[in-house]
């Protein structure tokens, strides 16, 4: 019991320690001003810190602060998380920022860690924006929901999941990105970004795909959209001998693959800038896609990006 009871102030110390400095380090840049106006200017402390919010003996504190070990843990990871942050113009949580972080410090540092950290800085990850609307289709070669939200594959080019999103730049006018990923590893197999919503844009992405990967025949989702129901997409999967599945109408989760890679990329990306160019709105998915593909690790694949993962299998 006794051994119970020193464990328990151990971790509150322990956790105490970690507060206080997530404390200071949420109102450092108040303390730097409070310091230098003092300084400078003569201004009453008191007075200085009722303006910034602040407590005055949290300020002498921070003054007299000598950090242990583990505190200087917690503003190193700190100003690692901040960077990191910035860096990726804030399209980072907790979770991938852990992620990410772990792998570049070689450490295994818990999401609640980060969760903290980020809190304390007043650090969020861009909230995603649901997708607007489900585009009806005609019946003309429509398939049945084969893959039936199994989104599990055993190897790479087994599932494949396809789709168009509108994107907008300049005075209001659009342009529209056909997208494949594999179910398997989430890896992006082709994608193709064109003025016109037509079925050159969707067959243009899956002759692509077929160049990049011959041979293959995996299960394509798609909704019922026009391009995915046309004679030319029929003719395509006698060509490559694909098998054909479709979502049932209203039901977007039956494509989920991509419409979750439709959520992650305009959170991450296209929502965070403004382009008044096709060329400029162009580049933009062509860094994302490659930063996706190579660089953006995440937890479900052990840690790797999809290419790695896909790679490795």
């Amino acid at each position: 019991m006794l051994g119970d009871g020193e464990c328990l102030r151990k971790k509150v110390g322990r956790d105490r320690a970690t507060k206080t400095t997530l404390t200071l380090i949420r109102h450092v840049k108040w303390y730097q001003a409070i310091q230098e106006l003092h300084g400078e200017k003569g201004y009453a402390i008191a007075a200085l810190c009722k303006l910034a919010g602040v407590a005055r003996s949290a300020y002498y504190k921070w003054l007299k602060w000598t950090p242990s070990a583990r505190e200087r843990e917690v503003r190193m990871l700190a100003k690692e998380v901040k960077r990191r942050y910035h860096k990726r113009d804030g399209i980072l949580g907790y979770r991938q920022m852990r992620t990410q972080l772990n792998r570049k410090l070689h450490q295994k540092y818990n999401k609640k860690r980060y969760y903290r950290i980020m809190r304390a800085l007043g650090l969020k990850a861009v909230i995603r924006k649901k997708r607007p609307r489900y585009v009806r289709a005609t019946e003309i070669h429509v398939a049945e929901n084969n893959m039936n939200r199994n989104f599990k594959a055993p190897a790479p080019n087994v599932k494949w999941s396809t789709d168009v999103t509108e994107l907008k730049y300049g005075n209001g006018r659009k342009a529209y990105l056909s997208a494949i990923i594999d179910v398997y590893d989430n890896s992006i197999i082709s994608w193709v970004l064109d003025h016109a919503n037509n079925n050159t844009l969707v067959m243009d992405t899956l002759k692509k795909a077929y160049a990049k990967y011959p041979g293959v025949s995996p299960m394509i989702q798609s909704d019922r959209g026009f391009q995915y129901t046309s004679h030319e997409y029929n003719h395509l999967q006698l060509k490559y001998g694909f098998t054909k599945s479709m979502s049932r109408v209203s039901r977007c989760l039956d494509n989920q693959p991509i419409e979750r890679f439709w959520g992650t990329y305009k959170s991450e990306s296209y929502y965070l800038t403004k382009y008044d160019t096709y060329e400029e709105l162009h580049s933009a998915v062509h860094r994302y896609m490659r930063y996706y593909n190579n660089y953006r690790y995440t937890e479900r694949l052990g840690g790797m990006s999809p290419n790695e993962y896909r790679r490795a299998a």
